[in-house]
This record gives C-alpha cells, structure tokens and sequence, in this order.
C-alpha cells in the first residue's frame, strides 16, 4: 500500500468517525441527552435529574397536588425511598404547569415528603418516561435506560375501586431488577389516577 492511499484512508477514517459514532448512539440515549435542564427545582433553577444522580438508579415519580390517589399513594413512595435510599435517587416530578413552587412545597409538607421535587414544566421527563398518569413511576437503570414505567403497584384496580391491599408491586420490582442486572417480566404496567392534561 503506498503512502498516499494510507494517508487517504487516514483522512477518511478521522472524517468519518463521529458520523458513525452518532449512527451507534442509541434513540434512548438520545433523548435523554436532549433538553433535560428543561426540568426545573423548586427555586426556578434548570436541573438535571440524571447528572445529580451519576452512578444510582434513578427513580422518577409523576405526583400532583390535587390527585387523591397520588396522594394516597405518598406512604409507600417515602418507604420505598427510604428502602433503596443507598444506590437509589428518587425524586417527585410535578407534571402539572398551573403547580406553583409554592404550591408544591406545601404538599410536600403536608404529605411529609423529604425527596427533592422538580417541576416538569415542559414535559421533557413525562415523554422520556412515557408516563400519561399520576402517579405513575419510571425507573432507570444505573446507566439511565428506561427499564420500566407505569403504576407503583395494583391496589387500585380502577377509579373509586381498590384492594385492601396490594398483591403485586411493580415499582419495588423494577428497582431490584434494576440493580441486579435482571429482567423484568414486563417493561410497563397501567397505572390508575389522574391523566397528565395537554400531552401530545
């Protein structure tokens, strides 16, 4: 091979590369590359859930202030935290544009939550998680992939009917899935409560 045509295919290659490396990245990791700062903390400041949370599961719960069945749900969702709180970050995300910060610093209060809250006002989460209900849960693997989405567990079977008691629970499943390395026997499950209003 003579020096010239190594030199071309040097330039091609260098020329090349990124092309292909966009061609191998993932339509997953994509997106959730793609605008996250548009979730905002509670003082209006852009955070990204996924970079505070490098290296853990990421648990992302869709809440709002006026659903009765979220806020019914707000003792299992502080126990499971508080379960996986070692290699978990849960967070709320309140869905809803007409929620003010204060607004949601007073639920939070009056529900007893002590997890970081994020306002999803341009609905950037909701579309990565794929979620259309509250509450409804996304958890991400330690890599950030959406493993599953849907109900946290099936005490209710639909609106104004539940069971005494819950017989599967989809959400604590998902995590230990997630921290395993298993898989799931289902990637979603359908939630009950409130829908998420104006989604596309």
């Amino acid at each position: 091979m003579g020096r010239g045509t190594f030199h071309l295919q040097t330039i091609v290659r260098t020329l090349l590369a990124p092309a292909l490396l966009a061609v191998c990245v993932s339509p997953l990791a994509i997106s959730l590359n793609a605008g996250q700062t548009a979730a905002l903390d509670l003082n209006g400041a852009p955070l990204d859930p996924f970079n505070a949370s490098r290296g853990k599961v990421v648990v992302l719960i869709f809440v709002r202030t006026d659903c009765p069945i979220s806020n019914r749900y707000s003792p299992a969702i502080q126990r499971l935290s508080a379960a996986h709180a070692a290699n978990t970050a849960f967070w709320l995300v309140y869905p809803d544009q007409a929620e003010s910060p204060g607004a949601i610093r007073k639920h939070e209060h009056d529900f007893g939550y002590q997890l970081p809250a994020l306002r999803d006002v341009q609905r950037t989460l909701v579309k990565q998680s794929h979620v259309h209900i509250t509450p409804e849960a996304a958890v991400f693997d330690a890599h950030h992939r959406l493993i599953y989405h849907g109900r946290i567990d099936n005490l209710y079977e639909d609106i104004g009917r539940s069971r005494s008691a819950a017989t599967t629970h989809e959400l604590d499943d998902a995590i230990q899935a997630a921290l395993t390395g298993k898989t799931l026997l289902a990637d979603s499950a359908p939630a009950v409560g409130c829908y998420i209003s104006d989604l596309e």
